[in-house]
């Protein structure tokens, strides 16, 4: 494993801090790379060895770290786990020797690390907040596969339990993961960040003009092709916030995002409403 390889996923808000800890402690930390291009592959090395990465890339003028930098990233690291059953180490649903189903790990693991689509901007220019949806789908049909209760209908009334809560914990990461704008909305809240329900306030008048706008010309159309015409506009105008939502998070400008975000919701909702005219028929 290369030194950029290590740092990429170690240098998170989340996993830094619990790095710092394990490294003043003198302990060793287990970190597990994510990727919607290929499976995830367990690291565990001691507390030198991560002191030895920092100063040695650091040395070579390849690393300067900053809070900004990483506010970038969206990965986390995690400590080792043992199981409920026979305290052998635990990945992320099984345990690694009978492959007992284990339950969630809420406070380590966020959607990103379920589906294996870790965000991580530091380094890692070619991982964006545009995810392969086809590769998410299989992902989420191959857990479902693993972890739906029907599994576990002879296995104990703990791992039926325990079946029950990772299955639809899947099925909320995935449905979050999947849309732009719930997954964007989501990048969010791991940084602390809300987007506001409803009107926001601090929208920019003109641009609550604009939308107004289309609401009312999707509102006169009479003809199919009119609405689809609205529908063509309005993905395209949800295709260059997408662009322009993962410049800003590629600077670790959040607050540029959220405003995007903000945009991008009232658009979404003009979406629904031209698909549901258009299911509706003439």
């Amino acid at each position: 494993m290369t030194t950029l390889d290590r740092l990429r996923f170690l240098l998170t808000s989340h996993g830094y801090k619990h790095a710092n800890k394990f490294i003043s402690n003198g302990q060793g930390v287990n970190i597990t790379s994510h990727s919607c291009v290929s499976p995830p592959r367990p690291l565990s090395f001691h507390s030198k060895d991560i002191k030895e990465v920092f100063h040695r890339t650091a040395a070579k003028g390849h690393l300067t770290l900053t809070c900004s930098q990483l506010s970038k990233c969206f990965c986390t690291v995690s400590v080792n786990r043992l199981c409920w059953n026979c305290g052998s180490t635990v990945e992320l649903f099984f345990c690694s020797s009978f492959k007992v189903i284990q339950p969630p790990d809420d406070d380590n693991t966020n959607y990103f690390d379920i589906m294996n689509c870790c965000i991580c901007f530091l380094f890692l220019s070619e991982q964006t907040f545009s995810l392969d949806t086809h590769k998410l789908q299989k992902r989420y049909v191959e857990l479902q596969r693993s972890l739906h209760p029907d599994n576990f209908s002879q296995k104990s009334l703990k791992e039926q339990e325990y079946s029950e809560r990772q299955s639809a914990l899947v099925n909320k990461a995935y449905r979050m993961l999947q849309k732009p704008l719930s997954r964007a909305v989501y990048m969010l809240e791991l940084k602390g960040i809300l987007l506001e329900e409803g009107t926001d306030a601090t929208a920019d008048p003109q641009f609550l003009l604009e939308v107004m706008e289309v609401n009312e010309s999707l509102a006169e159309t009479q003809g199919q092709d009119e609405v689809s015409a609205i529908g063509q506009s309005v993905r395209e105008k949800l295709k260059d916030l997408t662009k322009q939502i993962n410049s800003s998070l590629s600077k670790g400008d959040l607050q540029t995002t959220k405003d995007l975000l903000t945009q991008m919701k009232y658009y979404t909702n003009i979406e629904e409403k031209v698909k549901e005219r258009l299911t509706k028929g003439w």
